[in-house]
């Protein structure tokens, strides 16, 4: 049986995926002009998207990784964890774009965002690849985005259950009864 079997359906395919990285892109582009910036990439779930992303801007950016969890095997989100973040050097008095796969209660986007200002960021915009306000607990809105998604369990193209279906080249809805 294939990852694809458990799909219930696709939300947005690898055409439309890649349009909205496009535009995103070039909203970022210009949205910090001629200047150099750092993207911060949320481990695991935003590589792909940040991978993608990151090919698609001319700025001088450079690159960094963070890890933070608060799903586990769930579907719920529980206690944030950081497990790393950038070094000093890579976050003091520069401009940052904190970029993940989704903005959900926006519990995590919200504390990374404060941690990485109270590391010295001179400015921590933020990048999502979905956005799900319906889900949201904290205020916080994405400086830029690529799709807003209704309350569904999604997965692909970086966003998991339990690990699997990163490596789906689209976004799909998970089949209920495997997450129920």
């Amino acid at each position: 049986m294939s990852v694809h079997d458990d799909i219930d359906r696709i939300l947005f395919d690898e055409q439309q995926i890649k349009t909205a990285i496009d535009r995103v892109a070039a909203e970022v582009s210009r949205g910090y002009g001629d200047r150099g910036f750092t993207v911060v990439s949320v481990l695991k779930g935003s590589c792909v998207f940040a991978s993608d992303l990151i090919r698609r801007i001319p700025n001088r950016i450079e690159l960094a990784f963070l890890a933070a969890s608060s799903y586990g095997a769930g579907t719920e989100s529980g206690e944030l964890r950081i497990d790393f973040v950038p070094t000093g050097s890579e976050i003091e008095d520069r401009d940052l774009l904190l970029v993940d796969d989704i903005l959900d209660t926006g519990r995590t986007l919200s504390k990374l965002r404060e941690e990485l200002q109270r590391r010295g960021a001179r400015s921590v915009r933020t990048c999502v690849f979905l956005d799900k306000p319906s889900r949201r607990s904290v205020p916080i809105s994405a400086d830029f985005r690529c799709f807003e998604v209704e309350n569904l369990f999604v997965v692909g193209y970086g966003l998991d259950y339990a690990g699997r279906y990163r490596n789906l080249p689209y976004v799909g809805a998970l089949r209920r009864e495997l997450y129920s």
